[in-house]
């Protein structure tokens, strides 16, 4: 009974991180709509993050020990890349988005990161079509799907499910990921990892953040809904999503948390019509459904290809989400913390 419930609290958590998400992400479309500037709010909860998980990842590797140094110049320079990629360059672009768009768009444009991955991998030469490989056609078709469901999204609104009222607080791909997977085979303390390029990534936001927010009182952030959502995301995103990522990862390897993404639609979904006043089209919950059901197709391509390179001249055996191998421990899920989810 015992190890049932462990294999279940897993589950749990990634559900509970995806709705936490979610509701950030809403609440940040809220303040962004009344006026804050997103360039403010990044700079501001990746600064607070970076303070709180710094010591926290210090706590989280006491007992492991490790040779390399990650004041390296090669590690640095990841660390550097990571910082510009995974915070600067991704969450500027997904907060700008998000004050013209909705939260479920945002959500359902995550959801192409794989089909996206795919085809710059063709035209980069980096893959082949071989249409005699059962996950080439599954990339394939997942990317087709999934790029329907996108024009589908963008082509057909629909009615409201629900119209928005006024703002109240009541709110490069696939080298992310490889970089990410890489600089943790070289130094396997995920969570230090993650403190120094978040202090990279928050140094790059502040300058230029100078320079595209030059108003001073877009700086000034009174105690208000603003200052709470600015502390929720900072906790939130920095320390207790990237630490139940990381364990969970550990724990039924690395393609499991990336399986959680598309529940981020129900919960879109869930919160838009029934606590926050965002509106929501039926044409944006459609395409975005079907969006999920391509990247899951993408998803099980991807595994599939994984599986057949690691047994090539074996019988072809199910794919699974739990791998015991002690070198997936140390691997990291596709696009977690930052890369995945705005907030």
């Amino acid at each position: 009974m015992e190890v049932k419930v462990r294999e279940f609290v897993p589950f749990v958590a990634m559900v509970i991180m995806e709705a936490c998400t979610i509701a950030l992400t809403i609440m940040a479309k809220t303040a962004l709509t009344g006026g804050m500037s997103p360039f403010v709010f990044v700079v501001y909860t990746n600064a607070l993050g970076s303070i709180l998980l710094l010591p926290f990842s210090f706590f989280f590797h006491r007992k492991d020990r490790t040779e390399e140094s990650i004041f390296s110049w090669p590690l640095l320079v990841r660390v550097f890349f990571l910082g510009f990629t995974g915070i600067f360059l991704f969450q500027n672009l997904a907060f700008v988005g998000l004050s013209f768009s909705s939260p479920i768009v945002v959500c359902a444009m995550g959801l192409l990161i794989p089909s996206f991955s795919f085809l710059l991998n063709l035209i980069l030469g980096r893959s082949k079509l071989d249409w005699r490989n059962l996950s080439t056609r599954a990339k394939v078709m997942g990317t087709i799907i999934s790029l329907s469901g996108a024009f589908f999204e963008e082509l057909y609104k629909g009615p409201f499910i629900r119209p928005a009222s006024s703002a109240s607080p009541t709110r490069l791909l696939k080298s992310v990921p490889k970089l990410l997977t890489g600089t943790v085979k070289k130094y396997p303390h995920v969570m230090k990892v993650a403190s120094f390029y978040s202090i990279v990534g928050t140094i790059q936001c502040l300058i230029f953040s100078l320079f595209m927010e030059r108003d001073l009182s877009a700086w000034k952030i009174e105690p208000s809904f603003d200052l709470f959502l600015i502390i929720a995301t900072g906790i939130f995103g920095s320390v207790i999503r990237t630490s139940v990522h990381v364990k969970c990862t550990q724990m039924k390897g690395p393609y499991y948390v990336p399986l959680f993404k598309p529940f981020g639609i129900f919960w879109a979904t869930f919160f838009g019509t029934s606590f926050f006043v965002n509106s929501l089209h039926y044409g944006s919950v459609l395409g975005a459904a079907i969006g999920g059901v391509g990247y899951y197709t993408v998803s099980w391509g991807q595994l599939r290809e994984t599986e057949e390179k690691r047994n090539p001249k074996e019988e072809r055996k199910p794919i699974k989400t739990i791998n015991h191998h002690e070198e997936d421990a140390y691997k990291v899920p596709m696009l977690i913390n930052q890369e995945e989810n705005p907030v």
